[in-house]
């Protein structure tokens, strides 16, 4: 399951099965020759530590072509104080070899509150580098792809939440961590799937209401009312990795791996939560895999997720249905090199959307810390009021 570096990502390639072919894995590994970089004796040996970490991903015959840019990638973060945050949907080469700070997206928010790097560079999508400036404005935030997007957060405007609030005046307005600066400036709170009930649950009490707005994920939104028991308008917006899980899916992988524990991430329909063993965020399932030990697992979630894991869990045996997320596999190696030799693709955002977005993200760093929430397995599903 090794991936070629360098290679062009179209939409169609994008539900195939291997990641190989998704990043052009079976065309020419030049992309370090290009760049002028050598594999020589030196990185050999300067990267071969790092290789332990992802031999049960690249072949042997293929590290030569990545280790060069590793190495490079490395030398520049110190010359350039700069720090990669690496999410939990990296390729492995990225978040094991490169990555400084790896998580979740509310792990990713809180480094980069707290990094003193002059440079972030944000190996995951564009709302994430957004969150990263709108956190670290003194901060230069480079995105290796500026195409590297999200159908979460392309499926509502700032204009569409002040629409919304004028239709609910009073009620609070939670927005997933996965949308534009413009969405969250409108808002009074975020949340991600590690703390979204438990956001929720705050903002309800705060405002003295029993319906809260939670934006924009449709499936996330029924997922956390049925945890909560808080009435929850929200927006027809969808993961396209996560809505394409079925319970058909489930019932599949049972007959053929008989014993297997199943793991489902939040945005997928409440139908898969129900069929599922445990379901929460993504830092959820890596701390169930690690804790729990199954035998056999499959998570429910992007593809690069459950390879990630696997370097944590060696002794677990992860059957892999591969849902790629094409904007997450924008990001790749040689994307991060230029982005850093050139710092390229710099965010930016205006400052009064920065400062009322702040706002809300604040709002959700001030809750208390907790480890990330389960969602109860086996609730009834409940109905949100979509708008």
């Amino acid at each position: 399951m090794a991936r070629i570096i360098d290679a062009p990502l179209t939409t169609s390639e994008s539900s195939g099965c291997d990641p190989r072919a998704v990043h052009g894995t079976w065309g020419a590994l030049d992309a370090a020759a290009r760049r002028g970089l050598a594999y020589t004796p030196e990185v050999a040996a300067e990267t071969a530590p790092l290789y332990e970490h992802v031999k049960h991903v690249i072949p042997a015959v293929e590290w030569p072509a990545y280790a060069p840019l590793i190495s490079a990638i490395n030398k520049m973060k110190r010359a350039k104080h700069a720090v990669i945050l690496a999410h939990n949907y990296m390729t492995a080469e990225i978040f094991h070899c490169v990555g400084d700070f790896r998580g979740d997206s509310l792990q990713l928010a809180r480094e980069a509150a707290e990094t003193d790097a002059a440079v972030i560079v944000q190996a995951g999508v564009h709302f994430m580098a957004e969150t990263s400036k709108i956190l670290a404005p003194d901060k230069t935030v480079l995105i290796p792809d500026m195409r590297a997007g999200c159908s979460l957060a392309a499926s509502i405007t700032g204009a569409d939440v002040r629409l919304i609030k004028q239709r609910f005046p009073g009620l609070p307005v939670v927005t997933y961590v996965n949308t534009s600066a413009d969405v969250k400036a409108e808002s009074d709170v975020c949340c991600t799937s590690s703390n979204a009930a438990a956001v929720v649950e705050w903002a309800a009490r705060e405002w003295g209401v029993d319906r809260v707005i939670l934006l924009p994920d449709e499936f996330l939104a029924k997922n956390v009312a049925a945890q909560t028991g808080i009435k929850i308008i929200s927006w027809h917006g969808r993961c396209e990795v996560h809505e394409r899980f079925t319970a058909e899916d489930i019932t599949e992988l049972r007959a053929a791996h008989p014993g297997i524990v199943i793991l489902a991430h939040p945005e997928c329909p409440p139908d898969v939560m129900a069929a599922s063993d445990f379901a929460g965020s993504t830092a959820a399932l890596q701390d169930y895999v690690v804790e729990k030990r199954p035998a056999k697992v499959v998570l429910l979630t992007e593809c690069s997720m459950s390879d990630n894991v696997a370097a944590a869990a060696p002794d677990v045996d992860f059957v892999r249905p591969c849902n790629l997320c094409p904007h997450m596999k924008r990001i790749t190696l040689e994307g991060i090199y230029d982005a850093l030799a050139n710092m390229q693709h710099e965010v930016i955002i205006p400052e009064d959307v920065r400062v009322r977005a702040k706002k809300a993200i604040d709002a959700m760093l001030a809750l208390p810390k907790e480890k990330p929430r389960a969602f109860e397995i086996g609730r009834p599903e409940v109905a949100v009021e979509l708008v």
